[in-house]
């Protein structure tokens, strides 16, 4: 049985970028300029794992979502 990540990627409240919340790191949020740079992480820190990422807009309805060995 393999563990799965899970990441959000949601705008920050200020305005000034997206917050990325990883259930797969010990501390809390990553602060990026763009949802792909978020993205690119959550990737690359998911590549031997399965993994599901999800995209929210500012009402938090999912615009994209990602799943598989990414």
């Amino acid at each position: 049985m393999h563990s799965v990540h899970a990441y959000e990627v949601r705008p920050r409240q200020d305005r000034r970028g997206f917050d990325l919340t990883p259930d797969a790191l010990p501390f809390g949020r990553l602060w990026y300029d763009k949802p792909d740079d978020a993205i690119d992480y959550a990737k690359r820190r998911s590549r031997s794992q399965y993994a599901v990422i999800r995209v929210h807009d500012e009402r938090g309805n999912v615009l994209e979502a990602y799943s598989g060995w990414l």
